[in-house]
């Protein structure tokens, strides 16, 4: 077996086998993930608990952009805007299998704005320095015409194209689990924390969890726990001191996914300018488009939040305002919402767009250690970060972080592919796949014969065996992104996948049936109309 795959019973009996960790982290996102990377690449001990799938959360919701955050820089939030920017180029260097370069571009309406706007990407490029992804430069309004054939030109100037970054975020999810591990360290999925375990002195020594699968309870002892639960900081928070006020504003952000007719450019737009005084991204992305995103308080943390109303009517007025084609509510294939952990001072009354993006470390008198806030792009800075407090707080022979250089599982050094199969799988694990179909050709079958990219039955038994998939939602939203791309053709072949998962997993017609009726009733609420 190859070091780097993900196997849960090979996970479970290094556990029960290791008497004390050096650090387990709780939560497997980006950040999770990221300080698992960081910690085990060092040569810690590591372990990492997600209490659902890796990204199951925000973490799989994003606008699938590796970026500084132009409109940062309107906040005069330079400091994170520079951090970002080199974070970015960072990652190109080390995925640039899974990172590529985009394109974006910012219509121009009025020449005040144009000024502006050219400034500000002047700005933004200069602050990339040696990381650049290429120069900014003005488009005639001709040029805007051609690139965006569906653009309204209504009043329309020109525009600035800028170059920024595009992923998979759940794929580089799976992928950074996978060079944890190559790099020593174990990670399990369906396994919940229910409890911390403290010493005399009111010290953190550990966790006691829960397998949701055997239904097993475990105690785990370790140096250090790090708590990167995002928009479920709170709960962990409040396992170690009962009365820790709530720091976690939880903000929705919302995306739709249209049919590439209604916008068929290879290059992104950036709608500057929205109602809320956001800005609006409409991305390609798989052979679709990708319209988000937005910004809405809600009460209370969910792992599987659901889009409002509003948010849609509010995506789709704004989009129609700036395209010829107007698609409604029944054009939408899949709508998806993800929860931002943002942190904010006790009985802040600040709105959203105000909360700095900046993450926050927290550090417990008991010596947990909680990371609160920040995007993907910066989440390899955020770990190393983490991994610095632990050292400190654990009193750790001190190891340097390696990361800033650290290749991602699946390294190619001839760049993003757009053939979607090249790119989920490093080279070795494609050969394999191949390997494995050679051996089963009946397995050899697409399970989407319609869509532009290859599904097939292998990549489901594969991500079943090596990815620790272990539910068709995990194989359908994560592993192949066909729930965020089409939520009524993931329903059609949730029940083929189930089946194959069934079969590989030696589990029964129940668990089977249950799959299916489980996925069809999240899928559900992927697409509009929902009623």
């Amino acid at each position: 077996m190859m070091k780097g795959f993900l196997n849960r019973d090979r996970f479970l009996n290094i556990l029960k086998n290791v008497t004390i960790w050096d650090i387990i982290i709780i939560g497997g996102g980006a950040t999770g993930l990221g300080i698992a990377l960081d910690s085990a690449s060092r040569g810690y001990r590591t372990l990492l608990l997600e209490q659902s799938d890796f990204s199951k959360g925000t973490s799989s919701r994003s606008t699938k952009l590796v970026h500084g955050g132009i409109r940062y820089l309107s906040q005069g939030n330079i400091k994170l805007v520079y951090e970002a920017l080199q974070e970015r180029g960072f990652l190109l260097k080390n995925a640039p299998h899974l990172v590529k370069k985009q394109k974006f571009v910012i219509p121009i309406f009025s020449w005040k704005m144009g000024i502006l706007y050219w400034t500000g990407l002047k700005l933004y490029e200069w602050l990339s320095g040696s990381l650049s992804f290429g120069p900014s430069k003005f488009l005639s309004k001709d040029e805007i015409i051609k690139k965006f054939p569906e653009i309204n030109t209504n009043k329309l100037k020109g525009g600035v194209l800028y170059y920024d970054g595009q992923f998979d975020d759940a794929r580089l999810a799976i992928s950074l689990a996978q060079t944890c591990v190559q790099n020593g360290g174990i990670l399990l999925n369906y396994f919940q924390v229910k409890n911390l375990i403290k010493q005399i002195g009111n010290r953190i020594s550990g966790v006691v969890a829960y397998d949701i699968e055997t239904k097993k309870k475990y105690s785990i002892f370790s140096k250090i726990v790090i708590n990167a639960t995002g928009v479920f900081s709170d709960s962990i928070l409040k396992m170690d001191e009962s009365k820790c006020p709530i720091l976690i504003k939880p903000s929705q952000g919302t995306h739709i996914v249209l049919n590439k007719s209604f916008f068929s450019s290879k290059n992104a737009i950036v709608i500057p300018k929205t109602s809320d005084g956001r800005i609006l991204f409409c991305v390609p992305w798989y052979d679709h488009v990708l319209v988000g995103t937005t910004d809405t308080f809600l009460k209370k943390s969910i792992l599987e939040p659901t889009p409002l109303e509003k948010e849609i009517d509010f995506i789709l007025q704004t989009f129609n305002k700036y395209f010829l084609f107007s698609p409604k509510k029944n054009d939408i294939l899949s709508a998806f919402s993800g929860l931002r952990p943002l942190f904010v001072p006790h009985n802040s009354s600040l709105k959203t767009k105000d909360i700095s993006r900046s993450h926050k470390l927290i550090i417990s008198s008991s010596g947990l250690i909680s990371i609160i806030g920040g995007k993907w792009t910066t989440y390899r800075k955020m770990a190393e970060e983490t991994v610095n407090k632990a050292i400190e707080i654990g009193k750790f022979n001190k190891k340097p972080s390696i990361t800033k250089t650290l290749r991602i599982d699946g390294f190619n050094k001839n760049t993003y592919k757009s053939n979607n199969f090249q790119n989920k799988y490093s080279e070795g694990n494609e050969y394999y796949i191949k390997k494995f179909i050679d051996k089963n050709p009946l397995l050899d079958v697409s399970l989407i014969s319609k869509d532009s990219f290859f599904y097939s039955e292998a990549e489901v038994i594969w991500m079943v065996r090596y990815e620790m998939a272990r539910t068709v939602e995990d194989v359908l939203a994560r592993r192949f992104r066909i729930l965020f791309l089409n939520a009524r053709r993931a329903i059609d072949i949730a029940p083929k996948v189930a089946a194959l998962m069934a079969k590989e997993l030696s589990l029964d017609e129940k668990w089977e049936k249950s799959q299916v009726d489980s996925f069809k009733e999240l899928a559900m609420r992927y697409y509009y109309p929902t009623v």
